[in-house]
C-alpha cells in the first residue's frame, strides 16, 4: 500500500503540469464553444444532458478516468502489449466493416446502447504504440528495406480498413507520421518528395498538363543541380530544355501541324529521359538514374490524379477538393459549409460578438458547427483574440511535446512522442485550415475541442500515455 502511496507522489511529482494546464484549457473552451454552437433558451442549462454540451460533459468526465487509468498503469505496459493492443484495434475495424453503423457517408461506428464508439480514432493510439515498439527495436535500421516494408505494413492495414469505411479523413491523418520518420531519420529528400506531390495533386487539377510536364521538368533539373552540384551545367541544360520547347511549339505552327502543347511537352521530356539515361549509361553517375525515376515517378502520379478525383473518391469528396482548388463552386450546396464557416469567422473581427451573440452560430447557418466546424463558433464570438488564443495553446502544447520527447531516454518513449505530435499537429492545422477555406473538407475534429466522446478519449489516452512515460522517463 505505502509503495503505491509512493508511486502515486512520485507521478504527480514527475508530471509536466504545463501540459495538463493546457489539456485542460483547450477542454473547457471546447465545453463551452459546444455549448454556443447549439445553444437552445429551451435547454438553457449547461449541465442538461439531453443537449450536446450536456453529453460533452459526461465525456470530459470519463476522458479524466482515461487519463488517470493511462497514468497509472505500469510503464512498461505499453511497450510489452503495444502489438497485442494494435492487433485488438485491427479486429475491431474488421468488426466495424461488417456491424458497424453509417453516419454521415462513413460506416465507421458501433453503438453500444446510446453510445456510439469509432474505432478509427483508437486506431491512432494502437499504431502509434505499434510504430514505436518496432522503431525502438535494436535490430531496426530505417534505411533497410526490410524495416520500410515492415513499417509500411503498420500503417496501411489501419489506412486500408479505414479507407473502406468510407472515412478518407481519419485514413489521411496516418499520412502525419511523416514527421516522426523525419525525426527519426528519414531522408529529407523524402520529405521534400511529399510536400512536392503535394502541390502536383492540387495543380494537376488547375493547370495545363503541359505545364505541369514542364514544372516536373524544372524540379528535375532542380535536383540534377543539387546532387551533381553543377549549377551552371543544370541551368545550361534547362535553358537548352526551353530553347527545344520553343521551337517545337513554332515548328508545329510553322508547318501548321495540328498537334496539343500537351504532345509536344511529352515529346520533349521523352528527350530529356533519352538523354538523361544516355548520359547515365555513358558516364554511370548513379544520381542520373534517382533523377530520370523521379521525374517518371511524379509525370505519372499527376497523369492519375483526374483518374483518381473521378473514380476513387466519392463524389461529396471530388466536389469538396474542386470547390477549394476554385474548379465548380457552388456557394448553396457543395461551397455552402466553407463559405458560412467563413463568413463566420470573419463577422467576429478582432474582438467577437460576445458570448452566445453570434448570429451564424445560432441561428445554424454552418452546419456540423458543434464537431467539424467547432472553429468558427470560437472566431465568431471571440474574435480575432479568441483565434489567437486557441492557435497559441495548440502551439504551445506542440513545442512543448516536442521539448519533452527530446528529453526521452527510452527510444519507445521518444518515437510515441513525436508520434503524439504528429496526431495533434495534422488534426488542428488541418481542421482550422479547412474552416477558413485552405484545405478540403475532409471531417476530423479539432483535437480537446470538437465534440465526441471518441475523438476526445483518443487525443487524451494520446497526450497522457506520453506523460506517464515522460513522468517514468528516470526509472
Amino acid at each position: 500500500m505505502v509503495s503505491k502511496v509512493n508511486r502515486g507522489k512520485s507521478i504527480l511529482a514527475s508530471l509536466d503540469w504545463s501540459i495538463v494546464f493546457v489539456y485542460l484549457l483547450l477542454v473547457f473552451i471546447g465545453w463551452i464553444s459546444i455549448y454556443a454552437a447549439v445553444y437552445d433558451e429551451d435547454h438553457s442549462g449547461i449541465v442538461d444532458m439531453s443537449q450536446r454540451y450536456g453529453m460533452q460533459l459526461i465525456w470530459i468526465f470519463a476522458g479524466l478516468v482515461v487519463a488517470l487509468v493511462m497514468l497509472l498503469l505500469d510503464v512498461r505496459f505499453y511497450s510489452v502489449f503495444a502489438n497485442y493492443v494494435y492487433l485488438a484495434i485491427m479486429l475491431l475495424l474488421v468488426f466495424v466493416l461488417f456491424f458497424g453503423i453509417e453516419v454521415n457517408g462513413a460506416k465507421s461506428w458501433i453503438a453500444i446502447g446510446n453510445v456510439r464508439l469509432q474505432p478509427a480514432e483508437m486506431a491512432k493510439v494502437a499504431t502509434a504504440l505499434a510504430l514505436a515498439k518496432l522503431m525502438s527495436g535494436h535490430s531496426f535500421k530505417l534505411d533497410r528495406i526490410s524495416s520500410i516494408a515492415k513499417i509500411a505494413t503498420l500503417i496501411l492495414i489501419p489506412v486500408v480498413l479505414i479507407f473502406l469505411q468510407h472515412d478518407v479523413g481519419s485514413a489521411l491523418v496516418f499520412v502525419s507520421f511523416i514527421i516522426m520518420f523525419y525525426r527519426e531519420g528519414l531522408s529529407g529528400w523524402v520529405m521534400s518528395l511529399f510536400v512536392f506531390l503535394i502541390a502536383i495533386f492540387f495543380l494537376s487539377l488547375t493547370l495545363d498538363p503541359y505545364v505541369i510536364y514542364l514544372i516536373i521538368t524544372g524540379a528535375s533539373f532542380a535536383v540534377y543541380a543539387v546532387l551533381s552540384r553543377r549549377f551552371m551545367r543544370a541551368i545550361l541544360l534547362a535553358v537548352t530544355f526551353a530553347c527545344i520547347y520553343i521551337c517545337a511549339g513554332i515548328a508545329t505552327d510553322w508547318l501548321d501541324i495540328t498537334v496539343s502543347n500537351e504532345i509536344v511537352a511529352l515529346a520533349c521530356c521523352g528527350i530529356f529521359i533519352v538523354g538523361g539515361l544516355y548520359k547515365a549509361l555513358k558516364n554511370k553517375p548513379h544520381y542520373i538514374y534517382v533523377i530520370v525515376a523521379f521525374f517518371i515517378a511524379t509525370a505519372v502520379f499527376s497523369y492519375s490524379v483526374d483518374y483518381v478525383v473521378d473514380n476513387v473518391l466519392e463524389p461529396h469528396q471530388r466536389v469538396r477538393i474542386e470547390n477549394l482548388v476554385g474548379k465548380n463552386i457552388d456557394l448553396q450546396k457543395t461551397g455552402y459549409n466553407v463559405h458560412q464557416s467563413e463568413i463566420a469567422i470573419g463577422s467576429g473581427r478582432f474582438t467577437g460578438k460576445g458570448f452566445l451573440q453570434g448570429t451564424q452560430t445560432r441561428y445554424n447557418y454552418v452546419p456540423e458547427q458543434s464537431t467539424d466546424f467547432i472553429f468558427c463558433t470560437i472566431g465568431e464570438e471571440w474574435g480575432f483574440i479568441g483565434c489567437f488564443v486557441v492557435i497559441t495553446l495548440y502551439l504551445i502544447l506542440s513545442i512543448r511535446l516536442v521539448l519533452i520527447s527530446e528529453r526521452q531516454k527510452s527510444t519507445f518513449a521518444r518515437i510515441y512522442g513525436y508520434c503524439v505530435v504528429s496526431i495533434i499537429f495534422f488534426h488542428f492545422f488541418i481542421n482550422i485550415a479547412m474552416t477558413i477555406g485552405l484545405a478540403p473538407v475532409i471531417g476530423i475534429p479539432l483535437p480537446f475541442i470538437s465534440y465526441g466522446g471518441s475523438s476526445l478519449w483518443t487525443f487524451t489516452a494520446l497526450l497522457f500515455i506520453m506523460l506517464k512515460l515522460d513522468a517514468s522517463r528516470f526509472q
